[in-house]
Protein backbone atom coordinates (compact mmCIF):
# COMPACT_ATOMS: atom_id res chain seq x y z
CA UNK A 1 0.00 0.00 0.00
CA UNK A 2 1.35 3.57 -1.06
CA UNK A 3 0.63 6.24 1.63
CA UNK A 4 0.51 10.02 -0.21
CA UNK A 5 1.43 13.02 2.17
CA UNK A 6 0.36 16.21 0.03
CA UNK A 7 1.09 19.41 1.58
CA UNK A 8 0.45 18.32 5.42
CA UNK A 9 0.43 21.64 7.58
CA UNK A 10 -0.90 20.86 11.53
CA UNK A 11 -1.18 23.49 14.37
CA UNK A 12 -1.70 22.44 17.51
CA UNK A 13 -4.06 25.14 20.23
CA UNK A 14 -5.18 26.37 16.81
CA UNK A 15 -6.72 30.09 17.38
CA UNK A 16 -5.27 30.47 21.00
CA UNK A 17 -2.37 32.41 22.21
CA UNK A 18 -0.68 28.62 22.63
CA UNK A 19 -0.68 28.16 18.95
CA UNK A 20 2.09 26.20 18.05
CA UNK A 21 2.93 24.60 13.96
CA UNK A 22 3.78 21.28 14.28
CA UNK A 23 3.89 20.36 10.88
CA UNK A 24 4.65 23.23 8.29
CA UNK A 25 3.79 21.72 4.36
CA UNK A 26 4.97 18.56 4.41
CA UNK A 27 4.71 16.25 1.64
CA UNK A 28 6.08 12.87 1.72
CA UNK A 29 5.33 9.38 -0.32
CA UNK A 30 6.12 5.89 1.15
CA UNK A 31 6.02 2.79 -1.17
CA UNK A 32 4.49 -0.48 -0.78
CA UNK A 33 6.80 -2.60 0.57
CA UNK A 34 9.49 -0.11 1.78
CA UNK A 35 11.27 -0.02 5.20
CA UNK A 36 11.30 4.26 5.94
CA UNK A 37 13.63 5.50 8.74
CA UNK A 38 12.18 8.96 9.98
CA UNK A 39 14.65 11.09 12.69
CA UNK A 40 14.44 14.61 13.84
CA UNK A 41 15.35 16.30 17.26
CA UNK A 42 12.67 16.29 20.03
CA UNK A 43 9.77 18.71 18.80
CA UNK A 44 10.89 18.21 15.10
CA UNK A 45 7.15 16.70 14.26
CA UNK A 46 8.21 13.24 13.92
CA UNK A 47 5.74 11.87 16.41
CA UNK A 48 2.96 14.85 15.04
CA UNK A 49 3.03 13.44 11.45
CA UNK A 50 3.10 9.20 12.07
CA UNK A 51 -0.23 10.22 13.97
CA UNK A 52 -1.91 11.51 10.80
CA UNK A 53 -0.72 8.34 8.62
CA UNK A 54 -3.57 6.42 10.30
CA UNK A 55 -5.82 9.58 10.98
CA UNK A 56 -5.67 10.25 14.67
CA UNK A 57 -4.97 13.72 13.79
CA UNK A 58 -7.04 15.83 11.08
CA UNK A 59 -4.68 18.22 9.01
CA UNK A 60 -4.91 22.14 9.47
CA UNK A 61 -4.36 21.92 5.38
CA UNK A 62 -3.43 19.33 3.17
CA UNK A 63 -4.19 15.62 2.46
CA UNK A 64 -3.12 11.85 3.28
CA UNK A 65 -3.84 9.91 0.98
CA UNK A 66 -3.79 5.59 0.86
CA UNK A 67 -3.64 4.26 -2.63
CA UNK A 68 -4.70 6.99 -3.75
CA UNK A 69 -8.24 7.77 -1.69
CA UNK A 70 -8.02 11.10 0.79
CA UNK A 71 -8.37 9.49 4.46
CA UNK A 72 -10.73 12.20 5.40
CA UNK A 73 -13.04 12.05 2.49
CA UNK A 74 -15.47 9.69 4.63
CA UNK A 75 -15.22 9.56 8.00
CA UNK A 76 -17.19 5.96 7.98
CA UNK A 77 -14.36 4.79 6.81
CA UNK A 78 -11.69 5.91 9.17
CA UNK A 79 -11.58 2.27 11.44
CA UNK A 80 -10.41 0.92 8.16
CA UNK A 81 -7.71 3.21 7.82
CA UNK A 82 -6.44 2.53 11.27
CA UNK A 83 -6.93 -1.17 10.30
CA UNK A 84 -4.71 -0.45 6.92
CA UNK A 85 -2.15 1.33 9.00
CA UNK A 86 -1.02 0.26 12.08
CA UNK A 87 0.71 2.65 14.77
CA UNK A 88 2.43 0.99 17.53
CA UNK A 89 3.04 4.08 19.89
CA UNK A 90 6.27 4.54 22.85
CA UNK A 91 5.70 2.14 25.30
CA UNK A 92 3.06 0.46 24.15
CA UNK A 93 3.46 -2.90 27.08
CA UNK A 94 1.89 -0.26 29.14
CA UNK A 95 -1.92 -1.15 26.81
CA UNK A 96 -1.76 -4.51 27.76
CA UNK A 97 -4.23 -5.48 30.30
CA UNK A 98 -5.51 -9.49 29.77
CA UNK A 99 -5.63 -12.58 30.93
CA UNK A 100 -2.97 -14.18 29.14
CA UNK A 101 -0.73 -13.01 26.13
CA UNK A 102 -2.75 -14.68 23.73
CA UNK A 103 -6.04 -13.09 25.00
CA UNK A 104 -4.29 -9.48 24.65
CA UNK A 105 -3.43 -10.03 20.94
CA UNK A 106 -6.95 -11.10 20.33
CA UNK A 107 -8.49 -8.25 20.95
CA UNK A 108 -7.89 -6.60 18.54
CA UNK A 109 -9.12 -8.63 16.17
CA UNK A 110 -12.42 -9.33 18.20
CA UNK A 111 -13.07 -5.43 17.61
CA UNK A 112 -13.09 -6.13 14.37
CA UNK A 113 -16.40 -8.62 14.52
CA UNK A 114 -13.71 -11.19 14.08
CA UNK A 115 -15.37 -14.48 15.40
CA UNK A 116 -13.26 -16.03 18.98
CA UNK A 117 -11.90 -18.61 16.66
CA UNK A 118 -10.61 -16.30 14.44
CA UNK A 119 -9.72 -14.43 16.27
CA UNK A 120 -7.05 -16.82 18.17
CA UNK A 121 -5.79 -18.12 15.11
CA UNK A 122 -4.42 -14.04 13.55
CA UNK A 123 -3.33 -13.89 17.53
CA UNK A 124 -1.59 -17.17 16.76
CA UNK A 125 0.13 -16.20 13.91
CA UNK A 126 1.20 -12.20 15.52
CA UNK A 127 3.09 -14.21 18.37
CA UNK A 128 5.03 -16.37 16.30
CA UNK A 129 5.84 -13.77 14.06
CA UNK A 130 7.03 -11.71 16.90
CA UNK A 131 9.18 -14.51 18.36
CA UNK A 132 7.51 -14.90 21.60
CA UNK A 133 7.75 -18.68 22.09
CA UNK A 134 5.16 -20.94 22.70
CA UNK A 135 5.30 -21.80 26.27
CA UNK A 136 4.53 -17.71 26.83
CA UNK A 137 1.05 -17.28 25.17
CA UNK A 138 -0.97 -18.47 28.23
CA UNK A 139 0.98 -16.90 30.48
CA UNK A 140 -0.14 -13.10 31.93
CA UNK A 141 1.89 -10.46 29.69
CA UNK A 142 2.65 -9.16 33.04
CA UNK A 143 5.32 -12.02 33.56
CA UNK A 144 7.24 -11.29 30.69
CA UNK A 145 10.65 -9.74 30.23
CA UNK A 146 10.46 -5.97 28.85
CA UNK A 147 11.90 -7.01 25.24
CA UNK A 148 8.84 -10.01 25.32
CA UNK A 149 5.99 -7.65 26.64
CA UNK A 150 7.23 -5.01 23.90
CA UNK A 151 7.10 -7.51 21.38
CA UNK A 152 3.57 -8.76 22.88
CA UNK A 153 2.11 -5.46 22.21
CA UNK A 154 3.65 -5.01 18.39
CA UNK A 155 2.09 -8.84 17.85
CA UNK A 156 -1.48 -7.00 18.94
CA UNK A 157 -1.03 -4.56 16.19
CA UNK A 158 -0.13 -7.06 13.71
CA UNK A 159 -2.90 -9.17 14.35
CA UNK A 160 -5.10 -6.75 13.19
CA UNK A 161 -3.44 -7.24 9.22
CA UNK A 162 -2.09 -4.06 8.79
CA UNK A 163 -0.42 -3.36 5.68
CA UNK A 164 1.87 -0.83 7.08
CA UNK A 165 3.18 -0.83 10.52
CA UNK A 166 4.77 2.24 12.29
CA UNK A 167 6.69 2.00 15.30
CA UNK A 168 7.43 5.18 17.38
CA UNK A 169 10.82 4.18 18.84
CA UNK A 170 10.56 0.55 19.43
CA UNK A 171 13.81 -0.09 21.62
CA UNK A 172 12.96 2.83 23.88
CA UNK A 173 14.56 1.56 27.48
CA UNK A 174 15.33 -1.60 26.56
CA UNK A 175 18.64 -3.18 27.40
CA UNK A 176 21.26 -3.62 24.62
CA UNK A 177 19.87 -7.68 24.52
CA UNK A 178 16.28 -6.64 24.42
CA UNK A 179 17.08 -3.88 21.79
CA UNK A 180 18.40 -6.53 19.71
CA UNK A 181 16.04 -8.67 19.67
CA UNK A 182 13.30 -6.55 18.73
CA UNK A 183 15.20 -4.99 15.95
CA UNK A 184 16.43 -8.74 14.58
CA UNK A 185 12.46 -9.71 14.97
CA UNK A 186 11.16 -6.53 12.83
CA UNK A 187 13.60 -7.00 10.15
CA UNK A 188 12.53 -10.74 10.10
CA UNK A 189 8.82 -9.81 10.31
CA UNK A 190 8.94 -7.28 7.41
CA UNK A 191 10.42 -9.77 5.38
CA UNK A 192 8.00 -12.75 6.04
CA UNK A 193 4.46 -10.46 5.92
CA UNK A 194 6.06 -8.06 3.06
CA UNK A 195 4.44 -5.25 4.68
CA UNK A 196 6.00 -1.56 5.00
CA UNK A 197 7.79 -0.17 7.98
CA UNK A 198 7.74 3.44 9.42
CA UNK A 199 10.59 3.23 11.90
CA UNK A 200 10.84 6.48 14.46
CA UNK A 201 14.08 6.56 16.02
CA UNK A 202 16.20 8.62 18.24
CA UNK A 203 19.14 5.66 17.47
CA UNK A 204 21.13 6.35 14.13
CA UNK A 205 22.73 3.13 14.58
CA UNK A 206 19.00 1.53 14.10
CA UNK A 207 17.80 3.28 11.42
CA UNK A 208 20.97 2.88 9.63
CA UNK A 209 20.98 -0.79 10.00
CA UNK A 210 17.37 -1.21 8.88
CA UNK A 211 15.47 1.34 6.82
CA UNK A 212 15.96 1.54 3.17
CA UNK A 213 15.35 5.72 2.60
CA UNK A 214 15.79 7.86 5.79
CA UNK A 215 13.99 11.17 6.43
CA UNK A 216 15.12 13.55 8.72
CA UNK A 217 12.78 16.17 10.36
CA UNK A 218 13.59 19.65 11.40
CA UNK A 219 11.47 22.28 12.90
CA UNK A 220 8.22 20.41 11.16
CA UNK A 221 9.73 20.52 8.47
CA UNK A 222 11.77 17.58 5.95
CA UNK A 223 15.21 18.64 6.07
CA UNK A 224 16.50 16.15 3.89
CA UNK A 225 15.71 12.25 2.80
CA UNK A 226 17.89 10.04 1.12
CA UNK A 227 19.24 6.10 1.45
CA UNK A 228 21.21 5.95 4.81
CA UNK A 229 24.55 6.32 3.01
CA UNK A 230 23.69 9.23 1.51
CA UNK A 231 21.82 10.92 4.58
CA UNK A 232 24.62 9.95 7.16
CA UNK A 233 27.87 11.06 5.21
CA UNK A 234 26.19 14.63 5.95
CA UNK A 235 26.97 14.54 9.55
CA UNK A 236 27.99 18.25 9.90
CA UNK A 237 24.17 18.80 9.10
CA UNK A 238 22.57 16.53 11.18
CA UNK A 239 25.07 18.21 13.89
CA UNK A 240 23.79 21.34 12.91
CA UNK A 241 20.28 20.36 13.25
CA UNK A 242 20.75 18.38 17.01
CA UNK A 243 21.47 15.08 15.51
CA UNK A 244 24.23 12.53 14.92
CA UNK A 245 25.56 10.36 12.53
CA UNK A 246 25.98 6.58 13.47
CA UNK A 247 29.10 6.55 15.61
CA UNK A 248 30.66 4.36 12.95
CA UNK A 249 30.41 7.15 10.56
CA UNK A 250 33.05 9.14 13.02
CA UNK A 251 35.41 6.07 12.81
CA UNK A 252 35.58 5.99 9.68
CA UNK A 253 36.32 9.57 9.33
CA UNK A 254 39.13 8.96 11.73
CA UNK A 255 40.59 5.88 9.84
CA UNK A 256 40.68 8.18 6.74
CA UNK A 257 42.37 11.30 8.21
CA UNK A 258 45.28 8.94 9.52
CA UNK A 259 45.62 7.76 5.94
CA UNK A 260 43.28 5.01 5.54
CA UNK A 261 41.68 4.48 2.25
CA UNK A 262 38.51 4.38 4.42
CA UNK A 263 35.69 4.75 1.70
CA UNK A 264 32.37 6.31 2.19
CA UNK A 265 28.57 4.79 2.77
CA UNK A 266 30.06 2.39 6.02
CA UNK A 267 27.66 3.58 8.74
CA UNK A 268 27.31 0.41 10.34
CA UNK A 269 29.12 -2.21 12.78
CA UNK A 270 29.46 -5.07 10.42
CA UNK A 271 30.37 -3.15 7.26
CA UNK A 272 33.26 -0.92 9.08
CA UNK A 273 34.40 -4.71 10.43
CA UNK A 274 34.80 -6.31 7.18
CA UNK A 275 36.49 -3.01 5.94
CA UNK A 276 39.03 -3.45 8.67
CA UNK A 277 39.65 -6.84 8.48
CA UNK A 278 40.37 -6.66 5.18
CA UNK A 279 42.27 -3.28 5.25
CA UNK A 280 44.71 -5.29 7.97
CA UNK A 281 44.93 -8.14 5.83
CA UNK A 282 43.32 -10.79 8.40
CA UNK A 283 41.20 -13.40 8.23
CA UNK A 284 37.86 -13.84 10.11
CA UNK A 285 37.82 -17.59 11.45
CA UNK A 286 34.23 -18.76 11.41
CA UNK A 287 35.13 -22.50 12.47
CA UNK A 288 33.73 -23.77 8.76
Amino acid sequence: MRIEIKDLTFIYNQNTPFEKKALDNVSLDIADNEFLGLIGHTGSGKSTLIQHMNALLKPASGKILLDGADIHADKSLLKSVRRRVGLVFQYPEHQLFEMTVLEDVAFGPKNLGLGKDEARARAEKAVQSVGLPRDSWEKSPFELSGGQKRRAAIAGVLAMAPEVLILDEPTAGLDPRGRDEILGQIKEMREALGISVVLVSHSMEDVARLASRTVVMHEGKIAFSGPPAEVFERADELEAIGLAAPRVTYLMRALKSRGFDAPKGIFTVEAAGEYILEAGGWELETGN
